[in-house]
């Protein structure tokens, strides 16, 4: 059974491993393999991820029933989602979407007008699942690498 529950500072380290097999064995699924290299290298460290995740974002983990997290994603105040990400093992399983399912419910309760977030390929077809929208694609290069993603959002109320 997976569990939803807040990010503890303890969790940073499964967050680098859940990050970094994502990136390497999801990501050549879309991009070639000098641009999964560099996607690679933007790895943040336990200790980047422990102040990323208490910056004050809304940051919540899947947990399998012995308490080993399985995906991870968070929610800034004003929308953005900066992570969603799994172990490939459980991709394509509902996990991903029952942890989405809990950040929209955090963006709702807070008033939060849209979500929005710079997705990968594999995140794009997900999050167009859950209702968002394709702004643009997004065309850029990391360190000399041409590589790209995609600008989605998702109105959750009317703007004001």
């Amino acid at each position: 059974m997976i569990t939803i529950r807040p990010f503890a500072n303890s969790d940073a380290k499964a967050l680098v491993e859940i990050y970094r097999h994502s990136v390497t064995e999801i990501g050549p699924n879309a991009y070639n393999p000098e641009q999964v290299a560099v996607w690679a290298k933007l790895l943040p460290t336990p200790e980047r991820f422990i102040e990323i995740m208490t910056d004050g974002r809304f940051s919540l983990v899947a947990v399998d029933d012995n308490d080993q997290v399985v995906a991870f994603g968070d929610v800034e105040a004003d929308g953005h989602i900066g992570f969603l990400y799994a172990l490939p093992d459980f991709a394509g399983k509902g996990i991903v979407t029952k942890l989405y399912d809990a950040l929209e419910a955090h963006a709702r309760k807070q008033d939060i007008g849209k979500l929005y977030s710079e997705a990968s390929e594999f995140a794009k077809s997900f999050l167009l699942k859950q209702g968002f929208g394709v702004v643009e694609r997004r065309d850029f290069e990391v360190a000399g690498v041409p590589i790209h993603n995609y600008a989605v959002e998702k109105r959750l109320r009317a703007p004001r």
